[in-house]
């Protein structure tokens, strides 16, 4: 792939870059960074910010020396949508089951501020801050529902803790809005409706689909990977 973009990687909830690694395999010709979001982790305490997030997303662009094209996966289109508009390198943003929502929308608004079953909430206090984070409650079933045992119980034990503030958080920006978007449906989705998906998959330019849970880079790496270079060859 030929004078091709960098292809940044953006983890959700949870997660880190680890998640991403039987993808990476699968595009050896590809440069591929993957952002470590700081709202996930095993820290309770210093759990970050959606803004953080994005900050950390537009300090990772900003050091790319030509185009990009950006995936978010899940949460990871918060700080998708939030961060990759702004940086002029930025050739396509694609939303891969991700939350793709506009100015003035959190996360939590998308589901009128009820938190889902599969969330289980702690609320906590560090130097009279407030410093509130979820885990998930069966992420096997949830997140992992086609990926092979083994592997689905390794990724489990890795994940963190997500901070409430991350999902609290109003967009102000909406990359979508100037960067040509794609979203990639998971239609075999536990933790986001395939209804859910369609919704805001309709704001997208192009719309990709994969009968898959909602980890096809754990489940479906190649077939993944190859919707990935689709996007890349249609710059």
């Amino acid at each position: 792939m030929t004078n091709s973009p960098t292809l940044v990687l953006v983890h959700g909830a949870w997660h880190g870059p680890w998640c991403w690694k039987q993808l990476i395999d699968h595009l050896p010709d590809v440069e591929v960074r993957a952002v470590a979001l700081p709202s996930s982790g095993h820290d309770t305490e210093t759990l970050g910010t959606l803004y953080e997030d994005a900050e950390a997303l537009s300090e990772e662009l900003a050091a790319i020396d030509g185009p990009t094209v950006v995936v978010g996966h899940s949460y990871g289109g918060c700080p998708v949508s939030q961060a990759a508009g702004k940086m002029s390198n930025v050739q396509r943003v694609i939303y891969l089951s991700a939350i793709m929502h506009d100015v003035g929308e959190s996360l939590l608004s998308l589901v009128n501020g009820i938190y889902p079953s599969a969330w289980d909430v702690h609320k906590q206090h560090v130097d009279n801050v407030e410093r509130d984070y979820f885990d998930v409650s069966d992420p096997v079933e949830v997140l992992y529902g086609d990926v092979d045992p083994d592997l689905a119980r390794e990724c489990s034990a890795r994940l963190g803790h997500q901070s409430l503030a991350s999902v609290s958080q109003p967009l102000t920006e909406a990359a979508w809005r100037t960067v040509p978007s794609t979203y990639i449906i998971c239609e075999e989705d536990q933790a986001m409706p395939v209804p859910f998906q369609e919704a805001m998959a309709g704001r997208a330019q192009r719309i990709r689909r994969i009968r898959s849970s909602h980890s096809p880079f754990l489940s479906k790496p190649a077939e993944l990977a190859r919707v990935i270079r689709d996007e890349f060859e249609d710059q």
